[in-house]
C-alpha cells in the first residue's frame, strides 16, 4: 500500500520530541566532562567515565528496535510507548545528574541516562521509515535534523544564559555550580514535553496486514532475528557502517575532550587542581571538613583557588556556548535542504562527503582559534553535525527491508556505539598523544577522522541510497 504524503508540520509534530531528546544530549555532551572535572577526574580518565554510554547503546538499542517492530496497540501504537518510557527516565536522571556528590555516581547517571535517551531515539528513526514514502525520507530524516539544530543550540547555552540571569556559576572545591544544576532541570521538563507533544499529536498507521504481523510476531524470537538481520545486512550499509565510524569517533572526541581543551587551549584558563591548594591526607587527597567541605591550606589559597576556578567556570561556559554553534549551523543547514527536499532530490553521498570534510577541517582550525573566533570551527562542524544526522539515515531507509526497520536502525547504532568504546577504552588518549601531548592535540585527531569518514562517502556505489 502506498503511503501517504505528509505535510510539513505533520512532519514537524511526529519529529518535535527530538528536540527533547537533543535537550538530554547537548547536556550530557556539553556539560559531562565538566561535572567529571568538578568532582575531581583528571583529563585523560574522561574518555573512560564516557564508556558506560556506548556500552548501553550497543545493548540497548537492537532490543528496542526489534520490540518496536514487533509491538502494535491501537490505541498506544508501535514507537510511542517506547518514547514516553524513555522520556520519564531520562527526565528523571536529567534532573538528579549535577546533584551528584561523587564521581562514581555521576557516572553511573550517566549509564541510566543515555540508556533512557537510546529507548527514545532509535523509534523515533523508525517512525519516520515507518510513515513516510520514500520520496520524502530525505526531507523527514532533515526536519529531524533542523529540530535537533534548534535543542542542541539551546541546551549547549543553558549555563550561559542562567548565569547571565542571575543564578551564579560558582560553587565551592567539588560541587557543580547552580548553573548547571539549573540548566539540567530545565533539559528535564523540556525532553518529557516534547515527548508528550508527539505522542498527542501524532497518530501511527497500524501495519498494512494485522493478520500478517500477529503470525509473524507469534514467530518472531529475538536472537534468531538478530542473526538473520546481520546476514542481511546490506553492503549499502556496511559502506555507511565505516563511515559512521569515523564521524562518531571525531564527535565522541569533542564530547569527552572539548571543555578541557578548549579551557586551556583557546582561553587559558585549564581547571584549578584543588589538590595544589588544599591540606592533603597521607594518600594525596584532600582534607574536608564536618560540613564535606575542603580545607585549604590558609586564606590566600583558598581565595587563588576560587579565582582560578571562577574564570575556569566562565570559560567553561563560552565553550559550551560556542559549542551549541554547531547546532545553530546544522539547524541552517537542516532548514535549506528542507525547502529544497520538498520539490528535488539530492544526492545524498556529495552533501555527506562535503559537510564532514568541512567539520574536520572545523576540528583542525581549532588550533589557531581566540575566544572571539572559535565559533567559526563550530559553523563548520554543524554542517557535519547536521549530516550525520540526516544523511545516512535516508540512504540506509532505502535499502533495507521495511519489516525490520526497527531492528535495523538499531543495528545501525553499532557503527555509532563501537567507536565510542574504542574511544572511550584509550583510543582516544592513544591517537592524540602520537600527534602531542597537549589536549588540543585531541581535536586535531576529531578533524582527521571526520576527513577519512568524508573521503570514505566514495565507496557508497547504490543509486537508490545516492539519490533520493
Amino acid at each position: 500500500m502506498e503511503k501517504r504524503k505528509l505535510g510539513f508540520w505533520e512532519i514537524w509534530n511526529m519529529s518535535f520530541g527530538f528536540l527533547g531528546i537533543q535537550f538530554g544530549f547537548a547536556l550530557q555532551g556539553g556539560f559531562m566532562s565538566r561535572i567529571f572535572q568538578t568532582l575531581g577526574a583528571e583529563v585523560d580518565s574522561i574518555p573512560g567515565l564516557w564508556i558506560a554510554a556506548p556500552l548501553t547503546g550497543l545493548i540497548v538499542q537492537p532490543i528496542i528496535g526489534y520490540l518496536s517492530d514487533n509491538t502494535w496497540s491501537p490505541k498506544f501504537g508501535r514507537r510511542k510507548p517506547f518514547f514516553l518510557i524513555g522520556a520519564i527516565l531520562a527526565s528523571i536522571t536529567l534532573f538528579f545528574m549535577p546533584h551528584s556528590p561523587v564521581l562514581w555516581m555521576a557516572a553511573g547517571l550517566l549509564w541510566v541516562l543515555d540508556s533512557s535517551i537510546n529507548i527514545s531515539m532509535e523509534p523515533f528513526r523508525a517512525l519516520v521509515a515507518d510513515k513516510l514514502p520514500e520520496s520524502q525520507c530525505s526531507n523527514g530524516f532533515i526536519i529531524q535534523t533542523l529540530i535537533i539544530g534548534i535543542g542542541t543550540w539551546i541546551a549547549s547555552n543553558l549555563p550561559w544564559l542562567v548565569t547571565k540571569m542571575g543564578v551564579t556559576n560558582e560553587a565551592e572545591a567539588g560541587v557543580i555550580p547552580p548553573s548547571v544544576v539549573v540548566a539540567f532541570s530545565i533539559g528535564a521538563f523540556v525532553f518529557l514535553t516534547s515527548i508528550l507533544f508527539t505522542i498527542f499529536t501524532t497518530k501511527e498507521d497500524p501495519p498494512a496486514d494485522l493478520e500478517v504481523f500477529r503470525t509473524e510476531k507469534k514467530e518472531s524470537r529475538f536472537f534468531p532475528d538478530l542473526i538473520s538481520s546481520l546476514k542481511e545486512m546490506p553492503s549499502t550499509m556496511k559502506k555507511l557502517g565505516l563511515i559512521q565510524f569515523f564521524s562518531w569517533f571525531a564527535f565522541f572526541t569533542m564530547w569527552s575532550l572539548s571543555t578541557p581543551a578548549l579551557t586551556e587551549h583557546v582561553f587559558n584558563s585549564p581547571k584549578p587542581d584543588v589538590k595544589e591548594f588544599a591540606q592533603l591526607d597521607s594518600e594525596g587527597r584532600e582534607l574536608k571538613d564536618e560540613a564535606k567541605k575542603v580545607i585549604f591550606l590558609n586564606e590566600a589559597k583558598e581565595r587563588d583557588y576560587k579565582v582560578k576556578d571562577k574564570v575556569y567556570n566562565d570559560a567553561a561556559d563560552l565553550v559550551g556556548s560556542a559549542t551549541g554553534v554547531y547546532g545553530l549551523s546544522s539547524m541552517a543547514f537542516a532548514l535549506l535542504l528542507t525547502f529544497y527536499t520538498m520539490k528535488n532530490k539530492i544526492n545524498r553521498k556529495y552533501i555527506h562527503m562535503l559537510s564532514l570534510i568541512l567539520g574536520g577541517l572545523g576540528f583542525i582550525f581549532m588550533l589557531y582559534a581566540t575566544p572571539s573566533t572559535l565559533v567559526y570551527c563550530f559553523v563548520l562542524i554543524g554542517f557535519s553535525w547536521g549530516s550525520i544526522l540526516s544523511m545516512p539515515y535516508a540512504m540506509l531507509s532505502s535499502a533495507v527491508n521495511p519489516k525490520k526497520m526497527g531492528m535495523m536502525m538499531g543495528l545501525f547504532n553499532m557503527f555509532i556505539v563501537i567507536p565510542q568504546i574504542i574511544a572511550a577504552l584509550g583510543g582516544i588518549n592513544f591517537l592524540y598523544k602520537l600527534i602531542g601531548e597537549a589536549h588540543i592535540n585531541a581535536m586535531i585527531l576529531a578533524g582527521l577522522s571526520l576527513i577519512i569518514a568524508g573521503l570514505g562517502n566514495f565507496l557508497i556505489t547504490d543509486k537508490n541510497a545516492i539519490s533520493g
